[in-house]
């Protein structure tokens, strides 16, 4: 199985995403506002999370909220 995104794009390591939804991310006090970039994920072990690096902290989301760049 491919991972996919929420338009049903296939994702590979070191795509770059679009956020569709704002986004509390827990842990962390910023919001990952809709539209927003995120470039370079890793794919994980599950098929609908991707792992990325959000300023200085690695976080991971889940792949319905992103749309691929």
């Amino acid at each position: 199985m491919d991972t996919k995104d929420s338009n049903g794009n296939v994702l590979q390591d070191g795509d770059s995403v679009h956020v569709v939804k704002d986004l509390k991310v827990k842990g962390m006090t910023t919001i990952l506002k809709r539209g927003n970039v995120v470039k370079n994920i890793r794919l994980t072990g599950s098929l609908n999370e991707v792992e990325c690096r959000v300023g200085k902290s690695t976080v991971v989301l889940k792949t319905e909220f992103l749309k691929k760049a």
